[in-house]
């Protein structure tokens, strides 16, 4: 294995603030850590301080004082360390306990709060209150759906109060595991406090409403446990992760040739603007050499808008869309070091086995996007066509497309579903969504753990298509091989450059971020930054 390869093999570090894991595994741990010698109390005590501290930090939350929700378990006891620690420090609190305690170290909390003097609340609470409401009610592990009158109360108070209410490590309502909702509503969260690890339920799409911005309390989880994990848990990404990535780097002297060949089939009559994206995404990669097979009516112009891209032959139709199998003839494939189809194809009529010959005999980065996908997905061997090819292939779909391709695979686990997906057929997947989850055949999966969701708008999947194409092509060319760690890369590049854009959220706007992101990327001077 090359250096390169092994500074690969733990990106990013599997640590504390990167593993991401389920409810049981989560309990597991504190399992372990309570057999080996560790009391229950201590741990509570530990957690609820450390949130508490949180809470002090951001006084202004909590300068109209709190109202803390009490569930019956261990998460109430949390809350009610919380609801302690606080009103010792001068803040107004009161408590609301709409369900009867089941657990006697909650209950012992739950007595001394009431004689220290906290108030508790009789009735329901006022919903326009402008306390801030902490759900410290059910936390990890839920499974069952919520009481109506708790959704009624989530509700209403997101309805008059919004944005005024916390949750302790998991809003009541959602499942730790998938995200999704366990009834027809849950607690609406500004913050969630999440204890230990990241729950990998609350950085699914689904939960994105409910649970605001992640913050993790750490418990101080020893570095062997971390070790013992599992080596296939998802890993989350986070902006700062460019930094620890070694970027592939052509060789000084290289060519243009030699940085990365790039050909790309898109767009057609009716979509134009998707093959235009996807080679602007190409240009931002960096990659030396970018050859396009587009529709005439795109082609005629593109010179005043990407002139350094090399226009390839190609066959269409009357209407506009292109002949992948006949353009492909056209092209000499032994010189792409990445091919990238779909971007705008539109619907085809052609014979699949026109266009599986030609690719069964590619050897590079097969990148297939969009009505790439689609064709695929209606031909007849479907996704077991990409199991049995010789070139590595890298999907990048959004979930409909995800859909077509692998039509049995269950979708109860977003996480699940994609590594299932990749491991079956061989290729890597980048299921497209506010926080995209990348998975390579080996099993090893990430996600994207902080997205910006006002730039999900019609191109960007285009533009990332180009871009993951690209630098695909400069790792073939630096190192004649291509890695999923590269493409978590690409996408996490991709994400950062729409999170920092200045000017915008169109593609447009991004994507002159994401050629200045990619420079430094390439350059090594993330590496170099605080």
């Amino acid at each position: 294995m090359s250096l390169y390869a092994l500074s690969l093999v733990d990106w990013p570090n599997r640590d504390s603030d990167h593993l991401m894991v389920s409810a049981k595994q989560m309990q597991d741990i504190e399992l372990g850590m309570f057999s080996s010698g560790l009391p229950i109390p201590s741990l509570m005590e530990k957690v609820g301080q450390s949130m508490a501290l949180w809470f002090k930090d951001h006084a202004d939350l909590i300068r109209d004082g709190v109202v803390v929700l009490v569930g019956p378990g261990h998460n109430g006891g949390d809350g009610l360390v919380v609801a302690r620690e606080l009103y010792l420090s001068g803040v107004e609190v009161r408590i609301f306990c709409p369900i009867p305690i089941n657990k006697k170290l909650t209950a012992n909390h739950l007595n001394y709060a009431t004689w220290l003097g906290i108030e508790k609340i009789d009735g329901m609470p006022d919903f326009a209150d402008k306390a801030l409401w902490i759900d410290a009610l059910f936390g990890l592990g839920q499974s069952r759906p919520l009481p109506r009158f708790i959704e009624d109360l989530f509700q209403r108070r997101q309805d008059l109060n919004s944005g005024r209410l916390i949750s302790l490590d998991v809003p009541s309502g959602i499942c730790s595991d998938s995200g999704r909702l366990l009834s027809d509503s849950a607690a609406f969260a500004a913050y969630t406090l999440t204890v230990g690890l990241i729950k990998k339920g609350l950085v699914q799409d689904s939960a994105l409403p409910y649970v605001g911005r992640i913050i993790r309390i750490d418990i101080g989880i020893p570095s062997k446990v971390l070790d013992a994990l599992p080596n296939q848990l998802s890993l989350r990404l986070m902006g700062n992760d460019i930094k620890t990535f070694v970027s592939p780097k052509p060789n000084i002297s290289a060519s243009k040739y030699q940085r990365g060949r790039v050909l790309i089939l898109a767009g057609s009559d009716r979509y134009r603007g998707a093959g235009l994206l996807a080679l602007k995404g190409a240009i931002a990669s960096g990659a030396g050499s970018i050859q396009a097979a587009i529709p005439k009516s795109l082609a005629n112009s593109l010179w005043q808008v990407a002139p350094e891209v090399v226009l390839a032959e190609t066959d269409e139709s009357t209407s506009g869309f292109l002949h992948i199998g006949k353009s492909l003839n056209r092209q000499d494939l032994g010189k792409i070091d990445a091919l990238l189809i779909g971007p705008g194809l539109g619907p085809g009529d052609e014979d699949w086995k026109c266009i599986r010959e030609i690719l069964n005999n590619f050897s590079g980065l097969l990148v297939l996007d969009a009505d790439g996908i689609n064709r695929v997905s209606e031909s007849p061997e479907g996704w077991e066509w990409i199991a049995n090819t010789n070139c590595q292939m890298w999907l990048t779909p959004h979930i409909a497309e995800f859909t077509r391709l692998f039509p049995d695979i269950s979708q109860s686990s977003i996480i699940e579903a994609v590594t299932r997906a990749s491991e079956l057929s061989g290729a890597s997947i980048l299921l497209k969504g506010a926080h995209s989850v990348i998975a390579a055949p080996s099993g090893k999966t990430w996600q994207l753990g902080n997205t910006a969701p006002w730039t999900a708008r019609t191109g960007t999947g285009d533009l990332l298509a180009g871009f993951v194409a690209g630098l695909g092509a400069l790792e073939i060319a630096a190192l004649a091989s291509s890695s999923c760690e590269l493409f978590a890369a690409a996408a996490l590049l991709h994400a950062e450059a729409s999170l920092q854009s200045k000017t915008g959220s169109s593609p447009s706007c991004i994507e002159k971020n994401l050629s200045s992101l990619t420079h430094q990327f390439i350059q090594g001077k993330f590496q170099e930054a605080d």
